[in-house]
């Protein structure tokens, strides 16, 4: 049984800011939003779930996260086929499996419904357009970081789950900074199948390994496994190994500041919720002539085809800031 988060937005008024948001008068209190994802108590979902409640409450509609606890693909797709089935005024949705989400995106679509993919993307589908990282980009990023600290040879395990298109993109990017440095070797990629102590447990054992077939760096693609790869790094004092993350989560910048994590790659969930919602209320309210329409070969598409949220990479030198600022948000 899959529990959900279920939150309600309140419409916010009474503010002159508000009041100056573009078409608020046509917002209305009974249009419902959904954003649908999976392991959505991960901390990056409650990130995006406050960028959600943000928006939602900003243009007075109501929105919710839902998805199932775990990383569970066909539990996703269940939970967008009952969203569906409540005819929504939009959905977000990050897409675990894009060859089971695809064909259901698109019944979304054929019954009129706006669909946005945020984080993790769909393309083959009809959604409209993907809010999130460019996760090539993202990976490459990593991969400069990893190669300058192996001094451009040793070897690599990657945690990621594959077949996610985020993750996949990631691995790319990676794997495209190692091809100018032949003396970084991908040793392993371990599929942690959603439970980061599969991670732990991959990472404890192959500490073991030695001469031509040490483990020099561990990285990971998912933001939930770099806390317990550093957990094993330090029970067993390996301080001699490097460790990129992924994400921004409060655990993984103290890690970075205490130098167990060496570096995490930081996206911006809120962002993507946030502006992922702002736009699916405008597509709501101004619909398109045509959902199904394939608007990435349109040179004169009223949607754009990616809208990158942005990366950063996140070191000693500068979580500090990254750290101010969830204090901040928090207050």
């Amino acid at each position: 049984m899959h529990r959900t988060l279920r939150m309600t937005a309140l419409a916010v008024l009474g503010t002159a800011s508000l009041l100056a948001t573009s078409s608020c008068a046509k917002h209305s209190y009974s249009d419902q939003y959904y954003l649908v994802a999976t392991n959505i108590k991960l901390p990056y979902w409650q990130a995006a779930n406050n960028g959600l409640m943000k928006a939602a409450g900003q243009y007075g509609v109501k929105a919710e996260l839902r998805g199932p606890d775990t990383f569970d693909p066909q539990g996703e797709v269940q939970e967008f086929e009952t969203v569906i089935a409540r005819k929504p005024a939009g959905i977000l949705v990050s897409v675990a499996d894009p060859a089971l989400m695809q064909p259901e995106i698109d019944k979304a679509i054929a019954a009129n419904i706006p669909v946005l993919t945020i984080d993790s993307d769909s393309p083959n589908s009809h959604r409209l357009f993907f809010i999130g990282t460019n996760n090539l980009q993202a990976g490459r990023l990593g991969g400069q970081r990893v190669v300058e600290k192996l001094h451009g040879k040793g070897n690599v395990v990657f945690f990621t789950m594959p077949g996610q298109p985020n993750l996949d993109e990631r691995l790319k990017g990676y794997t495209d900074a190692f091809s100018r440095s032949p003396g970084i070797n991908v040793e392993n990629i371990v599929n942690i199948k959603g439970d980061s102590g599969n991670a732990f447990d991959n990472t404890q054992s192959m500490l073991g390994k030695t001469g031509k077939e040490k483990v020099d760096a561990f990285v990971c693609l998912e933001a939930s496994a770099g806390k317990d790869v550093a957990e094993a790094l330090k029970r067993a004092n390996a301080s001699d190994r490097e460790l990129v993350a992924m994400d921004v989560d409060e655990a993984t910048l103290n890690l970075v500041k205490e130098g167990v994590i060496d570096a995490t790659i930081g996206q911006k969930p809120f962002t993507m919720a946030y502006y992922g919602l702002k736009q699916v209320v405008e597509l709501h309210e101004n619909p398109l002539k045509q959902l199904d329409k394939d608007y990435e070969t349109d040179s004169f598409s009223p949607v754009p085809a990616f809208v990158d949220t942005g990366t950063t990479l996140v070191d000693k030198n500068n979580v500090d800031l990254f750290l101010h600022a969830r204090q901040q948000a928090a207050q």
